[in-house]
C-alpha cells in the first residue's frame, strides 16, 4: 500500500513540477509550489486509480487528473489555513503558506491553483474526448464551489460553538470532503462512459469514502500527536467545531466509522477482484493512527 501511495505521489509531482516548468514565471509560482508539492499521501489520487482500475483506464491519463485533484486539495488546505478561517500555522509538517509567504499571497497562489486544475484538465495532451473533459470540468467544479468544498468550509465556521444535529454535521462534512472524493469516484466512471446507475453509485461511495476519511482525520486530531499528523492537534474542541466526537464521544465516533467502513466494502464487493486496491485503500484510511 505504502509502495503504491509512493509510485503515485513521485509521478504526480513529477507531472506538476514538469506542468508548472512550461508555464510563465510569475512570481506566484514559488508560493504555488509550496503549498502543493510535495503534497501529502495522495489519497485522493489513490482512490482515482483504484477505481479507474476497476474500467480498465490509462494510469498516465489518470495520474493527470488526479494532479487536478491535488491543485483542488492544495487551494482548498492553503484557503483553510488563512487567519479569517481556521489559522493554522503548520501544514504537512512546515509553515503554513500563509506563514511563509504572508496571507494576500496564499490567498492568491490558492486562487491560481485552483484555476490551474482547469488548465490541467482542457489541456490538449490530455487525450480524452473534448465532451468527457467538458463534463470532468464541470464536476470538478461543482465539487469545489458553493455545492462542495467552499460549502462545507462555510458551515465549519458557522457552526462553531454551536449545538449542531448529527446530519448537519454529516451534510457538512460530505461537503467539505465528500464532494471531492466523489469526483475521483464518479470520473473513471465517467470516461468509461457508464450510465447514470453506475455513476450514481460510485458518487455515493466517494461520500462515503470521504465522510471516513473525514471523521477519522477529527479523531487524529483528538488523540493524535502533532509531530506524525504533520499539523497541530487538539484543535477542533479548543475551537468548538462541530464534529461528531463532540456530539456522540470518542467511542461512539470510533463504531461509526467501523460502521462506514464496512459498508463501502460490502458495496465494493459487487466489482470482486477488480475492486481489491481500493478496498485496500478504504482500510488504510480506517486504520490510520488515531
Amino acid at each position: 500500500m505504502i509502495k503504491d501511495l509512493n509510485r503515485i505521489a513521485s509521478d504526480t509531482n513529477k507531472f506538476l513540477n514538469s506542468y508548472i516548468k512550461k508555464q510563465s514565471k510569475t512570481e506566484l509560482i514559488k508560493s504555488m509550489k509550496y503549498g502543493l508539492l510535495p503534497g501529502g499521501k495522495k489519497i485522493r489520487s489513490k482512490i482515482l486509480l483504484d477505481v479507474g482500475k476497476i474500467f480498465n483506464l490509462n494510469y498516465r491519463s489518470l495520474i493527470k487528473i488526479g494532479a487536478a485533484v491535488e491543485c483542488i486539495h492544495a487551494y482548498s488546505l492553503i484557503h483553510d489555513d488563512l487567519p479569517c478561517m481556521d489559522n493554522d500555522l503548520i501544514r504537512r509538517g512546515k509553515p503554513s503558506t500563509h506563514k511563509k509567504f504572508g496571507e494576500a499571497t496564499a490567498v492568491l497562489a490558492g486562487n491560481s491553483l485552483l484555476t490551474l486544475a482547469f488548465e490541467i484538465l482542457s489541456d490538449k495532451n490530455l487525450i480524452l474526448k473534448e465532451k468527457t473533459k467538458v463534463k470532468l470540468i464541470n464536476l470538478i467544479s461543482e465539487c469545489s464551489g458553493h455545492r462542495g468544498i467552499a460549502g462545507g468550509q462555510y458551515l465549519d465556521l458557522n457552526y462553531e460553538r454551536k449545538k449542531i444535529k448529527e446530519n448537519k454535521i454529516v451534510d457538512m462534512q460530505i461537503k467539505k470532503t465528500g464532494k471531492l472524493f466523489a469526483f475521483c469516484c464518479i470520473a473513471p466512471a465517467l470516461i468509461s462512459n457508464k450510465n447514470k446507475n453506475v455513476l450514481r453509485f460510485f458518487e455515493k461511495i466517494g461520500y462515503e469514502i470521504g465522510l471516513l476519511f473525514q471523521i477519522t482525520d477529527d479523531l487524529i486530531d483528538y488523540r493524535g500527536i502533532a509531530k506524525k499528523a504533520g499539523k497541530k492537534t487538539k484543535k477542533d474542541k479548543k475551537k468548538g467545531k462541530a464534529t461528531l466526537i463532540n456530539l456522540i464521544g470518542y467511542n461512539n465516533t470510533v463504531n461509526y466509522t467501523g460502521k462506514i467502513k464496512n459498508n463501502i466494502l460490502n458495496k465494493i464487493n459487487f466489482y470482486g477482484i477488480k475492486s481489491k486496491d481500493l478496498k485496500k485503500t478504504i482500510l488504510f484510511i480506517f486504520e490510520r493512527e488515531k
